[in-house]
């Protein structure tokens, strides 16, 4: 819904017609794009997500020494709505830790609770489980999470 207000009939967001209050603007680090956050476009919102998890990426897969067995108690600040306790002998207890640390965990919580061996096995499921950008992100940085095709020989047979 969009509210009369601003400069010169400017149209501002319902909501953000305070006098004297700068609505928020966003310019990317990595593009250098500036956009309002009200934009209807979502290159801004999509960039930013992007940055926020590129920064939290491991140097190299092999830094994702965590655990590979037993149980895992997560702290707060990445469980932070419920569930902290999670087995990782149990498959769907494992796929639900690791991606909660991919959404939520900083780089060091990455190194700490994730394995990179088990990334690797549980990435053809789990990169349908986390959100576009985390996947993007990923993937990007480390070709070997990609998806592999079938070699043309067997599909031509």
């Amino acid at each position: 819904m969009v509210g009369e207000g601003g400069d010169e009939g400017e149209a501002v967001p319902a909501g953000a017609e305070r006098p004297g209050v700068p609505y928020p603007s966003y310019r990317s680090p990595t593009t250098g794009d500036t956009g309002s956050m009200n934009s209807m476009t979502t290159t801004p919102h999509a960039e930013v997500l992007r940055d926020r998890h590129r920064n939290r990426l491991p140097q190299r897969l092999r830094e994702l020494t965590g655990p590979v067995d037993g149980t895992v108690e997560l702290p707060l600040h990445i469980a932070w709505s419920g569930r902290t306790s999670y087995s990782l002998d149990r498959p769907k207890s494992r796929m639900t830790l690791y991606r909660t640390v991919l959404a939520e965990g900083r780089r060091e919580d990455l190194e700490r609770f994730l394995h990179h061996r088990l990334l690797a096995e549980q990435w053809p499921v789990l990169r349908r489980l986390v959100s576009p950008y985390i996947r993007e992100v990923w993937e990007a940085a480390f070709p070997e999470l990609l998806p592999r095709t079938a070699p043309a020989a067997a599909n031509a047979a």
